[in-house]
C-alpha cells in the first residue's frame, strides 16, 4: 500500500529511496526535505503537449545516439546533484559517462538536461534548477522548452566555462546538441503538438 509522505520531517537518503519505491508520486529531495513533483498540484504539467514534446526529444535523441555509448532517460530516472544532498527527475537527460552505463535508477554525470515548462515548474526550472544543474561538472547543455508557444532556450557551456543562452522561436530554427553532434529543428520538437498559427508566429520576450 502506498506510503503517505510526511512533508514536515526530514528524511535520510535511504528513507527517501524507500519512500520513492512505495509512493504514487515522485519527489525531489534536498538536504533531507522532500517536495512532490507529481500529484494534484502538478497535474497541469501532465498535458498532451508536455508529453508529446518530451517524446519527440526522446525519440530523436535515442535514434541519433544509437550505437554510441550514451543513454537517454525520461522523467522516471533520478538525477543525483551535489553528492547525496539533492535528487530530482529531469524530463529528459542524456549521459555518456561510463560510470552511468550500468545504473538503473540514478544518473550522476549527465551531458544534456531538458525540461518542458509548465505553470507549476517554469519558475524553478528557470531559476533554482538552472543554478543547481550548473553545479554538475559533466553538464554541457540545459534546454528549456515552452509547451504553450514555440519557444526554446538553450544554455550551452562554452570553452571559457561560461553559459551562453540561445533563444529559438521559428519552426526552421535549429536546436543544436553540440556535445552530442545532433540537431533538431523546432518543427521536429513541436511535431503533433498542435500549436495554433498565432502561437507559432508569436514573438515573446525570452523571460516568458
Amino acid at each position: 500500500m502506498p506510503t503517505q509522505p510526511d512533508y514536515t520531517r526530514r528524511y535520510t537518503v535511504e528513507e527517501y529511496f524507500a519512500l520513492e519505491e512505495m509512493s504514487d508520486f515522485r519527489h525531489e529531495y534536498y538536504h533531507g526535505e522532500i517536495f512532490p513533483l507529481d500529484g494534484p498540484q502538478a497535474m497541469e504539467g501532465a498535458t498532451f503537449a508536455h508529453n508529446t514534446i518530451k517524446q519527440n526529444c526522446l525519440i530523436a535523441l535515442r535514434l541519433g545516439l544509437r550505437g554510441r555509448s550514451c543513454r537517454v532517460f525520461d522523467e522516471n530516472v533520478r538525477l543525483r546533484i551535489n553528492a547525496d544532498d539533492h535528487f530530482t527527475y529531469p524530463d529528459v537527460m542524456v549521459t555518456c559517462a561510463p560510470e552511468d552505463q550500468q545504473e538503473i535508477r540514478v544518473v550522476q554525470h549527465p551531458t544534456l538536461l531538458i525540461e518542458v515548462l509548465s505553470d507549476s515548474t517554469e519558475l524553478p526550472d528557470r531559476s533554482w534548477k538552472l543554478q543547481q544543474y550548473q553545479l554538475l561538472p559533466s553538464l554541457q547543455q540545459y534546454v528549456l522548452i515552452s509547451q504553450r508557444r514555440m519557444l526554446v532556450e538553450s544554455y550551452v557551456l562554452n570553452e571559457r566555462g561560461s553559459w551562453e543562452l540561445t533563444t529559438l522561436r521559428q519552426p526552421q530554427d535549429v536546436l543544436r546538441f553540440a556535445s552530442l553532434q545532433l540537431d533538431m529543428t523546432l518543427a521536429e520538437v513541436y511535431e503533433e503538438v498542435g500549436l495554433s498559427l498565432m502561437h507559432l508566429a508569436e514573438t515573446v520576450p525570452s523571460a516568458l
